[in-house]
């Protein structure tokens, strides 16, 4: 099955939180997995605000990034095209989202995902709106 995860969904990867389990055996799961080009700044920007926070360690920070490097090299990377961004377009006009939600929802779409992974209510609704199979962690 073809997984896409947003990055509130993908970061439980790495960050222990509620959810994470579930993120794991969706991993496990997926025979390809999907992330949006965006998911690798924002997850990287999430990180250093845990460790700003001191949430996390410099040691943890670094193995996390590390461990995400590492991951990403497998999976399948959306980039911004003109079809993303037109999609995302369409995203935000019939829905209430942010316009990196709408980034995310218009990758899955784009890469024809078989499921979209997030952590964002009002995300997952906007993604059913369009037609996409989700699951909220």
């Amino acid at each position: 099955m073809r997984i896409f995860f947003d990055t509130s969904a993908f970061a439980k990867r790495f960050i222990e939180e509620k959810g994470s389990e579930q993120v794991i055996e969706l991993c496990d799961k997926a025979s390809e997995l999907g992330l949006s080009i965006i998911c690798l700044p924002e997850l990287i920007s999430a990180t250093c605000r845990l460790k700003r926070e001191k949430k996390i360690s410099m040691a943890h920070f670094r193995l996390i990034k590390k461990a995400l490097l590492k991951e990403i090299e497998e999976i399948s990377i959306c980039q911004l095209t003109e079809t993303v961004i037109a999609k995302s377009i369409q995203a935000l006009e019939n829905n209430g989202l942010r316009a990196m939600d709408a980034i995310h929802i218009a990758c899955a779409l784009t890469w024809q995902a078989e499921l979209f992974v997030s952590a964002d209510k009002p995300q997952i609704q906007a993604a059913k709106n369009l037609g996409l199979k989700t699951v909220l962690v």
